[in-house]
């Protein structure tokens, strides 16, 4: 567990790799990811991140993230040898995390070293590490990548509503584990029960 769980307070500066958080007259540096900057707010309004407070002899430095399923990502990264905060930042900036643990499981190299700062021993050495914590029983797994809460909540509601439709328990959960299995990204809940209805 991070120090400093999260930050929340106004936007006031921000770019492609940083923000600037005001909180109580104090401004908050913080690092991010090219995804996490392009959710962010207009400048001046109230923004919340969850954050990772890195440190190392006498420097800390703050990274943001806008999802929960990114630091998961950054902080697994962070356990590999050669990979530090700011090659992981790096990766994170140049794909999702449902899309890259999909590559660790299918030992895709060669999707790997596509993702700026990632060459062919750090591929191998980044799967021969995380493949087993990202490699998950599909039958019991629906979270289509990371279980996020957001992403949780809305596959309980495709779920429910795919029920109300007369669909048995059993068909809803292989339909799911199909379109996991596939590394299907989908964020849009009527997308999502759109997947699942032509595996019925």
């Amino acid at each position: 567990m991070s120090l400093i769980e999260s930050v929340a307070g106004v936007l006031v500066a921000k770019s492609p790799t940083g923000a600037q958080i005001q909180i109580g007259g104090i401004t908050y540096n913080l690092s991010i990811s090219i995804s996490t900057f392009e959710k962010l707010p207009d400048l001046n309004q109230p923004v919340t991140l969850l954050t990772h407070l890195h440190v190392k002899e006498d420097i800390l430095n703050l990274y943001g993230f806008e999802k929960l399923s990114e630091r998961k990502l950054f902080l697994n990264l962070n356990t590999i040898s050669g990979i530090g905060p700011r090659s992981a930042m790096n990766i994170l900036s140049g794909t999702t995390p449902n899309e890259f643990k999909q590559k660790i499981i299918n030992s895709d190299v060669k999707s790997l070293t596509s993702i700026p700062g990632i060459g062919a021993k750090t591929a191998k050495r980044i799967i021969i590490e995380l493949k087993e914590k990202f490699s998950i029983n599909d039958d019991t797994n629906d979270e289509l990548g990371f279980p996020d809460e957001s992403d949780i909540l809305i596959i309980k509601d495709a779920k429910n509503a795919l029920k109300s439709l007369g669909y048995k328990t059993k068909q809803i959960s292989k339909a799911f584990s199909d379109i996991n299995k596939e590394g299907k990204v989908i964020d849009k809940l009527e997308d999502i029960i759109r997947e699942a209805l032509k595996r019925m």
